[in-house]
């Protein structure tokens, strides 16, 4: 630590992102990217682009792609918030909405950054757990709040809830608000964005990075009442009054109008998805029902961090957690076919995998 650092940022234990190797040969099954490339009309708009452009600052209200994804969604451009990458729009949420005077909730076992922000911005919270195989119930969310998030399908877990759920709570949650995170939400859920059109305390976020295979263009995006994108935009023009550049936001612009590849590559994704539980569940792996593009897997008898270590050896990285509660799990993201055949290869190979019965 440094004496220079604030006492608030000496007390912050930041997010730790999956590990981006350096070293080639090694296949990434650990940070939940997208195995297949862009829409080739987003390529298209990236090889195409007039670099002299660049002397020029981006549209700050990057009004272009809000008119794509009003389209897409069915609403409003001033229903549309867009920023840097979804966790950019999520800093921006918890500045604008959760600084209230009593606790925000969240589920014990989710997306790690929440806590982080909670940190980062002194915002007092919540962690409700979940019930039994990790089923987030929003039941449990039925105490006093100044706010609720939850993901969904939620992660690291993978299972989705259904709209009526969502609907349920923001029928009797009415006086905060209510933020999904739909970053995996194309995978087989259902988006609760039409819900955003009968409760004005809902925010639904969701981001490129997945289905869209705009990880690093940095492109997220918040969907909700005016006056919640209102909120929003006063953080970003306090922050940032240019969070995507040119290339990002013509690329999502093509990307999000490109329906067919999308379609075509997120089923893509689910049906290896399927065929990888299966092949897992044969070699004594028992996963929970996913709506994401990974697995959130444990072996009957083998531990997760030895597993890890052991698929590390062979050059294949997946994402281990060591928190209690979750540390006999691995989260395997879903690759091609090829990678995921060469992930089951590897784990037949195991030394001790077959010292036993899993059947």
């Amino acid at each position: 630590m440094s004496k220079f650092w604030s006492d608030a940022i000496q007390r912050l234990t930041p997010y730790v992102p999956g590990e981006q190797p350096k070293e080639g040969g090694i296949t990434k099954l650990n940070t939940n990217e997208n195995p297949y490339p862009p829409s080739p009309k987003a390529s298209a708009v990236i090889n195409n682009f007039k670099t002299a452009r660049l002397r020029l600052y981006s549209d700050p209200d990057c009004t272009q792609l809000k008119d794509a994804l009003a389209v897409h969604f069915g609403v409003e451009r001033n229903n549309v918030f867009v920023g840097n990458g979804s966790d950019e729009v999520l800093a921006h949420t918890f500045a604008a909405f959760f600084q209230q005077k009593k606790p925000l909730l969240l589920p014990e076992f989710t997306y790690s950054f929440y806590p982080v922000y909670c940190n980062l911005f002194n915002i007092e919270y919540q962690q409700i757990p979940l019930r039994d195989e990790f089923v987030l119930n929003l039941d449990d969310y039925s105490t006093e709040n100044g706010g609720i998030i939850f993901a969904n399908p939620n992660a690291p877990t993978s299972r989705a809830i259904e709209l009526g759920e969502i609907e349920a709570l923001l029928q009797r949650n009415t006086e905060s608000v209510v933020v999904v995170d739909e970053a995996y939400v194309d995978f087989g859920a259902s988006s609760a964005v039409e819900l955003t059109k009968k409760y004005p305390n809902l925010l639904v976020i969701q981001t490129l990075s997945k289905s869209r295979s705009l990880a690093g263009m940095r492109v997220g995006f918040a969907i909700g009442d005016e006056k919640l994108i209102a909120g929003l935009e006063r953080v970003k023009n306090s922050f940032n009054s240019y969070p995507l550049d040119m290339l990002a936001i013509e690329s999502a612009v093509a990307a999000i109008e490109d329906v067919s590849y999308f379609e075509s590559s997120t089923q893509k994704i689910i049906d290896t998805r399927e065929w990888t539980a299966e092949r897992l569940a044969e070699l004594g792996f028992v996963s929970l029902p996913s709506k994401t593009n990974f697995l959130f897997t444990r072996h009957r008898f083998l531990e997760a961090a030895e597993l890890m270590g052991y698929l590390r050896s062979k050059k294949i990285l997946v994402r281990y957690f060591s928190k209690p509660g979750i540390d006999n799990y691995l989260r395997i993201t879903i690759g091609t076919d090829q990678e995921m055949q060469l992930l089951i290869d590897t784990l037949e190979s195991h030394p001790d995998l077959f010292k036993m019965d899993v059947s």
